[in-house]
């Protein structure tokens, strides 16, 4: 388990962590999030006893990292997979730290075969693409077989195959009772992975909940509908348009044609259209994405935005009707 407790990291005049407190239990994968300069990298480093906090308190497995008697055998981190001698090959880099924290040479090849860097396992690492440098980092957080581990962006770099592998590996962790922490910035493959999520801006805690229960707080469903196509399919849609906002729903026009409708439900969609003789080619619901629950929490909490002079190409745009 990981524990902060009122975390504070200032550098100078800039304070990067703020009185930032959660827990990462054991048996999940949490996800890690927050926009660039939210402070995640800064928090990483303080719970690896990289960096010392201005005040408050972080431990893992209940101590402070410096305090672990062998943390390789508690801990296991991916941070930066540069952070290789080019020289080395895989294995000797691996075999440097299993000797280093007394881990017998079998459990390299252990890992290396886990990772599937075994038959380059003597290549040097200055040859390796940005995926084979993941996987080698991969391969030294697991040396240890530590019950915590952090990964710092595990999939950066990986193809297809390789991201479904690191997947299904923080779920296996997961599920043998380890503590997996996993900053990503894929909305795609958190929602597809993490089990709960801790999301942080601008140094503070902005969310501490599960997946499910974060994009059902901060996102909403809606309803796509499409009339009937055809000359008379712009009046049909403005009248539809019409009828739903009278009804309180929320009613937002796509590139395509179709509405977008929020604030009602989909029998309801279905009982005024029906009452308008208007015929519906589409009435489906779409489920909120973790991306668009992340984006709403976060938009005030982002440190680069760019500017633009209207609505993105696919931006829906609201109807007036």
């Amino acid at each position: 388990m990981i524990e902060a407790v009122g975390l504070t990291k200032r550098y100078g005049g800039k304070t990067a962590v703020e009185d930032l407190s959660f827990t990462v239990r054991p048996g999940l994968v949490t996800g890690f999030l927050g926009p660039n300069g939210s402070g995640k990298s800064t928090t990483m480093r303080m719970i690896l006893g990289l960096d010392t906090p201005t005040s408050g308190t972080v431990t893992v497995a209940g101590r402070p990292f410096r305090e672990l008697r062998n943390a390789p055998r508690t801990v296991g981190a991916l941070l930066d997979a540069k952070a290789v001698h080019g020289g080395r090959s895989a294995y000797s880099h691996l075999l440097c730290l299993a000797q280093l924290a007394g881990l017998p040479r079998r459990r390299v090849d252990e890992v290396l075969a886990a990772v599937g860097l075994g038959e380059v396992a003597h290549k040097r690492c200055g040859g390796f693409s940005l995926g084979m440098g993941q996987r080698l980092g991969i391969a030294a957080a697991l040396l240890g077989d530590p019950q915590v581990l952090l990964f710092d962006e595990p999939v950066n770099g990986l193809d297809p195959e390789g991201i479904h592998w690191v997947r299904q590996l923080m779920r296996r962790l997961a599920s043998e009772g380890r503590t997996v922490f996993v900053s990503s910035h894929l909305m795609s493959e958190m929602a597809l992975t993490a089990d709960h999520l801790i999301v942080i801006g601008r140094g503070q805690l902005l969310a501490d909940l599960s997946t499910r229960a974060f994009i059902d707080r901060h996102s909403a469903g809606f309803a796509r509908v499409r009339t009937a196509d055809g000359a008379d399919a712009a009046r049909q849609r403005e009248r539809l348009g019409a009828v739903l906002r009278a009804a309180g729903g929320d009613v937002v026009a796509e590139p395509d044609g179709a509405l977008r409708v929020s604030g009602l439900t989909l029998p309801r969609i279905s009982d005024l259209a029906w009452e308008e003789q208007l015929r519906l080619y589409e009435l489906s619901p779409h489920q909120a994405s973790l991306e668009e629950a992340y984006m709403q929490l976060t938009q005030g909490s982002v440190e680069y935005r760019s500017s633009q002079s209207g609505p993105a190409e696919d931006e829906p745009v609201e109807v007036t009707v």
